[in-house]
């Protein structure tokens, strides 16, 4: 959800809080202003039926509601010198409507010639159904009046207030380390947007000096490893043909060298991983993921043939990915070794391509591997000497890098899947 909208939706739901407890009280004191209002009419018509019952005794026999709005009854003294004012809302049959209709009532008793008489003062109410509902029709309109402004003011006042802040947010969508531009101050006499602008601005240089620092120290220190790790191995090597070396010096010597070529591996996997995590392969073109997968199996059809692994290579559908060919090649190649060291004689790879997915399925001695851990780095379910433990973190890092998405699940067999 954008911004706008989501403050938007909150506003929205405030107010229509704010306008429903506003409007409880509004009709309470709508309904009390009335009753005031009613109440002292009530009281000056009280006055004047009083005034005229004193020059005209007719008054006080009337009993009908029908010939005016007030009835006299005479009562009781004892009950008419106990008697205190009321007001009352009721209903009262209305001849003229034919149906009973909301009445607001004076109940109250006066003397006459020594007599008492309580006499009922009554006028028509407004229904309060009728004023619910009109006030209801009346908040609704206006709450979708004042939603409808803040609608406009979002998408014409506030969005031109926060264009610095969405311009730069494009800036930093197109922003990459490997490719750093200088990001294009925006003018605003926001104080906020402009600490925000400064403080992204630092970041970003730190982020790219120390972006250019790093891949600097990664590749002077895996050049610098390779050339004292190729001496020492020719050395080794040399020393290895001397005649006057003993078996168990030459067995030495040959753990020595196993290492070194270890060691020489791990280098140029972890030089090629930090390069493949700093993105510094731009070239792309369209690669051919069959073809691929077809000739990566030619080039280990000799270690197959030496493990006594059966690979086969199958293909539904062409599938051609825009990416890097060397790193193409290097995530199949990655893929098919795995499946080959850690097979069994007799056992199988099988290398499926269909549409946007491959599938490498190989058989093996060990059972099903931790799916969480299998991608990591220098992860390892047996320790073994010549593996690296690098070969399937580079394969996640490739597939990271083209937004691949990689998993591991075992059937019987172990198969790594990859969904472009």
């Amino acid at each position: 959800m954008k911004l706008l909208n989501y403050t938007t939706s909150y506003f929205a739901l405030i107010l229509l809080i704010v306008i429903s407890i506003w409007a409880g009280v509004f009709y309470y004191a709508m309904l009390d202003e009335i009753h005031d209002s009613i109440d002292d009419g009530l009281d000056n018509q009280k006055g004047l039926i009083i005034q005229k019952a004193g020059r005209d005794t007719s008054v006080l026999s009337k009993e009908l509601a029908e010939e005016g709005d007030y009835l006299v009854r005479r009562i009781a003294p004892e009950a008419g010198r106990s008697f205190h004012d009321r007001y009352i809302d009721t209903m009262m049959y209305m001849q003229n409507e034919n149906d009973y209709e909301p009445v607001r009532l004076l109940r109250t008793v006066f003397v006459q010639d020594g007599a008492y008489y309580q006499m009922d003062v009554f006028t028509s109410m407004v229904e309060e159904d009728d004023l619910i509902t009109e006030l209801l029709y009346a908040l609704l309109w206006l709450y979708l009046g004042l939603v409808g402004t803040i609608l406009v003011l979002n998408n014409y006042l506030l969005r031109r207030i926060w264009q610095p802040f969405y311009r730069m947010l494009e800036q930093l969508k197109h922003f990459r380390l490997e490719k750093p531009v200088p990001m294009a101050t925006q003018p605003t006499k926001v104080d906020e947007f402009r600490l925000m602008q400064d403080t992204v601005q630092r970041l970003l240089e730190n982020n790219v000096t120390s972006y250019n620092s790093q891949k600097e120290f990664t590749e002077n220190a895996a050049h610098e490893l390779q050339t004292p790790l190729a001496i020492s191995i020719n050395k080794l090597e040399a020393l290895a043909e001397s005649e006057t070396l003993s078996e168990q010096g030459a067995e030495t010597l040959t753990v020595a060298l196993d290492n070194l070529e270890r060691l020489t591996r791990l280098n140029k996997s972890l030089l090629l991983l930090s390069r493949i995590e700093n993105r510094q392969y731009h070239v792309t073109a369209p690669v051919d993921m069959v073809a691929v997968c077809k000739k990566v199996s030619e080039d280990f059809s000799d270690l197959a043939a030496y493990r006594e692994v059966d690979m086969d290579v199958s293909a539904q559908d062409n599938c051609v990915q825009q990416m890097n060919p060397d790193l193409a090649v290097i995530m199949i190649t990655n893929l098919v070794k795995n499946a080959l060291v850690h097979n069994s004689p007799g056992g199988l790879v099988l290398i499926h391509v269909s549409g946007q997915k491959l599938e490498i399925e190989n058989t093996g001695d060990a059972g099903p591997l931790d799916e969480k851990r299998i991608f990591d780095r220098f992860y390892k379910e047996e320790p073994s000497n010549s593996s690296t433990g690098l070969g399937l973190p580079i394969v996640r890092a490739i597939a990271d890098l083209y937004q691949f998405r990689v998993s591991y699940s075992y059937r019987g067999r172990h198969k790594i899947s990859i969904l472009f």
